[in-house]
């Protein structure tokens, strides 16, 4: 068990070598003071990485139907899965695996049920939320964010039978359309905001609701561009028309426990130098630009 003073000085030097492996890039962690209730106290004590997120949101974080390929355990948290491990795969398991490394820890990935992660965020069954979730000032009332690291929008999945009369998502806003979305989302948000006369209905997974519309007991599914663009690759129909343009813009970043300056500071800087030394890029090309681990995903 570490002391207190040593976990400050492991994080100082941590910290620093974001920086320092950069060669002539500033050292900004080189005064860090950690407070004694910091997430990343109990992180290094630990050892372990908590990360909470909601399997099945592609190409975040996927089933992988390989086995021992990578690093990629996981522990089912949440109301659901007690106790079974997968193997997962994705943009998300990615970047954990890279932010462990950072802190010399293990990452291990809680999958929890979406409409629920904010409060087990802050019950401490996890450190912080990955799952691509967008800053809202709703959800800023709950918990602090990361600087974003990309920026999504919503878009919709149209069953084809509406080809010759939905040109955008305005055009489903009449009672005669079925409209689905998951809760706790801003693409539920974003249905009753924005299209509010259609007949909205949800679905438990993003899988659910997509699949909904390509087999015609849905007319449409309003979710994030990244799970709607796999989802109509993987499917190709003719009873599946994606409309491609996002019709909202969303940032999306980390999210971790109120007033938690220390982790906050350690997160920003990480994502500063994968951006900074390529990795970031890296990953974001493996899952948002290939086609190549489509055949591995269940």
């Amino acid at each position: 068990m570490f002391k207190h003073i040593g976990l400050k000085m492991i994080v100082v030097f941590m910290l620093s070598g974001l920086w320092l492996a950069q060669g002539d890039a500033p050292v900004l962690a080189a005064d860090v003071e950690l407070s004694p209730d910091s997430t990343l106290e109990g992180i290094l004590r630990r050892g372990e990485l908590r990360i909470g997120l909601e399997v099945g949101y592609m190409p975040f974080e996927m089933i992988d139907k390989r086995s021992g390929l990578r690093q990629k355990e996981i522990r089912h948290g949440g109301f659901r899965r007690k106790g079974r491990q997968l193997s997962l795969m994705g943009f998300d398991i990615d970047m954990g695996i890279e932010m462990a490394k950072a802190l010399g820890v293990k990452p291990v990935f809680v999958d929890t049920l979406w409409p629920s992660i904010i409060p087990a965020l802050k019950l401490g069954r996890f450190d912080i939320i990955f799952g691509g979730m967008s800053v809202t000032e709703a959800r800023k009332q709950h918990v602090d964010f990361a600087e974003p690291f990309m920026t999504v929008g919503q878009t919709v999945l149209l069953n084809g039978k509406h080809k010759a009369t939905v040109k955008s998502y305005k055009d489903l806003n009449d009672a005669q359309f079925k409209v689905v979305s998951k809760p706790g989302t801003t693409g539920e948000e974003a249905v009753q905001r924005l299209i509010p006369q259609a007949t909205y209905e949800t679905a438990d997974t993003e899988i659910e609701g997509a699949t909904r519309v390509l087999d015609g007991t849905a007319d449409a599914f309003v979710y994030d561009y990244p799970f709607n663009a796999v989802f109509s690759a993987l499917h190709p129909s003719d009873q599946l028309i994606f409309l491609d343009d996002p019709f909202t813009d969303e940032p999306i970043a980390w999210a971790i426990r109120k007033n938690d300056p220390d982790f906050l500071k350690f997160l920003n800087e990480f994502l500063a130098q994968t951006k900074a030394d390529g990795r970031f890029e890296k990953i974001y090309n493996k899952w948002f630009n290939s086609t190549d681990w489509h055949r591995f995903m269940r």
